[in-house]
């Protein structure tokens, strides 16, 4: 099944988020699971344009901050207004959980082993994000 970016509504039961996601998006997004490394489609997408929430389309990172992290998910290293942050201190670690400030969904999470300008790392489930390409 191919891969659906949803630009509404912002709130939905599971019943309705699983009928608007495929399984995967569904896993990553509302339960906040992780793809395996190096599996992502968009993991090396490197078109112009904006990474939106796979949930609801909510503009989240430009193609100007991706870089190659090497950890095999795509990475930035800076967000817009439109990210979360969240403290994770799930499976024993500290970490800080990214989410989608319009729906909720689980993006990923943020490191501080990132190149300049910020030092951050957005390390992001691809399964959790849509691209919408530049116009040419």
């Amino acid at each position: 099944m191919a891969k659906k970016v949803i630009t509404s509504p912002l709130k939905c039961s599971d019943d309705e988020w699983k009928s608007r996601l495929t399984p995967e998006q569904f896993r990553i997004l509302r339960e906040k699971g992780t793809e395996m490394p190096g599996t992502g489609t968009l993991l090396h997408e490197k078109r112009k344009g904006m990474f939106v929430c796979g949930a609801c389309g909510a503009e989240l990172f430009t193609s100007d901050t991706k870089f190659e992290s090497g950890t095999g998910w795509p990475s930035f290293y800076d967000a817009t207004a439109n990210v979360d942050l969240e403290e994770d201190l799930n499976f024993g670690m500290r970490r800080i959980a990214v989410s989608c400030k319009k729906c909720g969904g689980h993006l990923g999470h943020l490191f501080d082993d990132g190149p300049r300008p910020t030092g951050k790392r957005y390390c992001i489930n691809s399964g959790a994000l849509g691209f919408k390409p530049m116009p040419k």
